[in-house]
């Protein structure tokens, strides 16, 4: 601000300092003594002299009123500058009261899971991701949640079965451990092709780049963008997708919660216990990944989308999102699967999300 103002002045005082320049290098009083020695009758040198004088003070009142505009400027750019400065306090102040309420809903949130979770089993604090891991035992079920904070646009990923849209499929263990992943879930659902193979169902993004596409009434879209933020729910066109600046997603149903409050579910979904993989946001902006077993009598029978909705909310979840469940749901954390898959070992499926340390 300051130095577009020096320029400014500049520019504005540049006349002043040419009248100077002039008015010294054609001095009224030498010219004087110039005409004094060439010998002019004296009522031409009296009108000469009287016409200097003329303009000696024609230059003095000239350069006054040059300072007192010159001044007036000094004083609009004081103002700017006090003008500027307060903007600024103004913003500093602004942010880091947003920054102690962020902290404060942080430590409230902090505070919730850990009443109804207990404390975390494992924490990582890593370049691209902080992550907390904790335990889901409840009565009938048990899982996994992670709740994960991304530090940038590289520390969550959609990964494709050995990179392809159509394969043989990977297990989630097999994609962590090919990508260097610390953290891993299955994603979306997939269906099977004459040859045996399979590819993703509905929108599929990688790195930005949309692999699949197609839109379904049933099927909602489950997506991470730019900033690490997710955005999930119906889409209709690829425009959509570019427009939101998505980096990754994939496709199942249904939307479990939207805005924090829940969401209707399907009638064919509704009231039925199996293992699940959830994908979600905090009010705060961090995520959350569940993985709940099921299928496996003595350990986990499962749980039902609706007693999913009620626990979400419990924790404070403002947005969720089924992904694909069964026994394609898998919880992969540093170096090893923590849960227990319902086919008794891990399923090779189309998509898995992954978090790099």
């Amino acid at each position: 601000m300051i130095k577009y103002i020096n320029i400014f002045f500049a520019y504005l005082i540049a006349p002043v300092i040419g009248f100077y320049l002039g008015f010294f290098y054609n001095d009224p009083i030498n010219t004087i003594d110039r005409i004094s020695e060439a010998n002019l009758p004296s009522n031409q040198l009296e009108e000469m002299v009287g016409k200097i004088d003329q303009e000696l003070l024609k230059s003095h009142n000239n350069v006054k009123e040059t300072s007192d505009e010159v001044k007036k400027i000094l004083d609009i750019a004081n103002d700017k500058n006090k003008d500027y400065e307060y903007q600024k306090n103004l913003i500093e102040r602004l942010t880091k009261t947003s920054e102690q309420q962020a902290k404060k809903a942080d430590l409230v949130l902090e505070q919730v899971l850990s009443n109804l979770l207990g404390e975390p089993i494992a924490i990582h604090k890593g370049t691209n991701s902080t992550i907390k891991v904790y335990t889901l035992i409840e009565a009938g079920y048990r899982g996994y949640m992670a709740k994960i904070r991304p530090h940038n646009s590289n520390a969550l990923k959609l990964v494709l079965a050995d990179d392809k849209i159509v394969s043989d499929g990977e297990t989630t263990s097999e994609a962590a451990k090919r990508t260097g992943a610390i953290l891993a879930i299955n994603g979306g659902g997939f269906w099977r092709t004459q040859e045996g193979k399979i590819a993703p169902l509905g929108i599929t993004v990688v790195d930005g780049k949309i692999k699949t596409f197609y839109s379904s009434p049933k099927l909602s879209f489950v997506g991470f963008n730019d900033g690490g933020q997710l955005i999930g729910g119906k889409f209709t066109s690829e425009k959509e997708i570019v427009d939101n600046k998505i980096l990754q997603g994939s496709s199942f149903v249904p939307i479990l919660l939207q805005d924090g409050k829940k969401v209707e579910i399907p009638s064919d979904w509704a009231n039925t216990k199996h293992p699940r993989t959830i994908v979600g946001n905090f009010s705060n902006g961090e995520l959350l990944f569940i993985v709940i077993d099921g299928r496996r009598e003595g350990w986990s029978s499962g749980v039902t989308l609706e007693e999913v909705q009620d626990k979400l909310l419990s924790f404070k979840v403002k947005d969720a999102f089924n992904l694909d469940g069964g026994g394609s749901s898998t919880f992969y954390y540093d170096g090893k699967v923590l849960n227990k898959p319902s086919d008794g070992k891990e399923r090779p499926v189309s998509s898995n999300l992954i978090v790099l340390p």
